[in-house]
């Protein structure tokens, strides 16, 4: 389960999971480890676009692309207080190693005409492979799911 939220995003994530508009999504975006900021840095920002305009990179190793998640899913756990948000995992057809850092999901609320400045991070975790071989690179989203808000 991923461990930071972005602070835009505390108390929303939830809602925006939930998809509320029509031409809505969640994004994975995967960011280079070279410079990288802290966590405490990253969680600050409150668009994907001012998050890549800092030091930040997105990755660009052949065949990356930005993908949508799918099934996602928001269940109201009344027995024990919280909402876990869920998505299928996230794969990547990787064409040339690069060392990676961070995963970041985001909220799009347009997918036919959105710009970055459109995507509010919600939640970032580790990179799944510091450096991933060419082939698949899977993250697998947490039983769980990727969000648990208590």
């Amino acid at each position: 389960m991923t461990a930071t939220v972005f602070n835009i995003a505390k108390g929303k994530t939830a809602y925006y999971a939930g998809l509320p508009a029509t031409n809505d999504a969640l994004i994975a975006v995967l960011l280079k480890s070279s410079g990288l900021e802290s966590t405490a840095t990253l969680q600050d920002y409150d668009d994907l676009s001012t998050l890549l305009a800092a030091a930040n990179d997105e990755a660009t190793f052949t065949s990356y692309a930005r993908q949508t998640c799918g099934s996602v899913t928001v269940t109201v756990d009344d027995t024990n207080n919280r909402v876990d948000v869920d998505c299928a995992d996230i794969s990547w057809t990787v064409g040339s190693s690069q060392a990676l850092g961070m995963l970041v999901i985001c909220y799009d609320n347009d997918t036919t005409g959105g710009t970055d400045s459109n995507l509010i991070p919600l939640v970032m975790d580790d990179a799944v492979a510091t450096t991933p071989a060419v082939g698949t690179l899977t993250y697998q989203v947490a039983t769980s799911g990727f969000f648990r808000a208590s």
